[in-house]
């Protein structure tokens, strides 16, 4: 058992760290299916690589998938906020639904097509290998370390994005050089997890950190434990019951989420109460 497990919860601790803290940028900014729109846009890239019959793991199929994630950073950063009269969450969704039905015209000319819809979606993470970790362990670290020095920006222009346009920002520049690495880590991180996967990553556990917390310290470290929490639970669950590894990981952050947000909930009351009768 602890041969086929280890490495996959090697890769459940190691890489959500970032996906977390990238996930309260995207909740903060109000465009929730960004990540699962160039998760999506990454998939294409792959897909494309299918049907040219090239190496999956090879850099010549990194380039395409990022080449494809890098157009929607264009794409978004233009459409974003005081840029359009369209909703972003519009050019998102469109977005999405024609790079999803792409992906579907692609493999159906190939002959492993209806498998890599499959791995496209939910992927698995069970057979990651250490190469796979450290090299996405590595870009992540890479990428944090980008994030730091420049998170007075970065920070700036997703929580509080009317300051960064009276300090002087360039923010489609600045949205730009987030799409871009967002697309990078989201590129990296796909073929092993599937779009499914990705996008719970990036969401689940920065809307339960929202959930408990008011500081992004705070919400960071729920995050954190979260994203830890829901991925070896799911790992373990996969294998006893002999289910597909990205589902079942979904389906506990979904269920996680459910007894958070009830908790959340049962808190807030709780408070109210205790201040209405303070008031009284």
């Amino acid at each position: 058992m602890w041969e086929v497990m280890f490495w996959p919860i090697v890769a459940c601790v190691l890489l959500p760290w970032l996906l977390v803290y990238l996930g309260l940028h995207v909740v903060q900014r109000g465009i929730i299916f960004i990540d699962i729109a160039m998760a999506q846009m990454a998939s294409l890239g792959i897909c494309l690589a299918v049907l040219l019959h090239l190496d999956l793991e090879s850099w010549t199929t990194f380039g395409i998938a990022l080449g494809f994630t890098l157009v929607g950073a264009a794409i978004f950063s233009v459409t974003g906020k005081r840029t359009s009269q369209i909703p972003q969450e519009a050019v998102i969704g469109i977005s999405y639904v024609v790079a999803a039905a792409a992906a579907v015209l692609l493999l159906s000319r190939a002959a492993e097509g209806d498998e890599e819809i499959k791995n496209m979606l939910v992927g698995n993470i069970l057979l990651v290998t250490p190469r796979e970790v450290w090299e996405r362990f590595a870009l992540f670290a890479a990428v944090g370390v980008f994030h730091f020095v420049f998170r007075r920006n970065f920070l700036l222009v997703s929580f509080d994005r009317d300051g960064a346009y009276q300090k002087g920002l360039r923010v489609r520049w600045w949205d730009f050089f987030f799409y871009a690495v967002f697309g990078l880590v989201v590129t990296s991180f796909v073929r092993i997890a599937g779009v499914l996967l990705v996008f719970s990553y990036l969401i689940v556990p920065a809307v339960c950190g929202i959930n408990l917390a008011r500081r992004t310290a705070n919400r960071l470290l729920i995050g954190w434990f979260i994203a830890l929490l829901g991925g070896v639970a799911g790992l373990f669950l996969s294998y006893w019951w002999d289910l597909p590894s990205g589902a079942a990981i979904v389906c506990t952050f979904g269920a996680l989420l459910i007894l958070i947000s009830l908790f959340a909930l049962w808190r807030h009351r709780g408070a109210h109460s205790v201040g209405m009768r303070d008031s009284q």
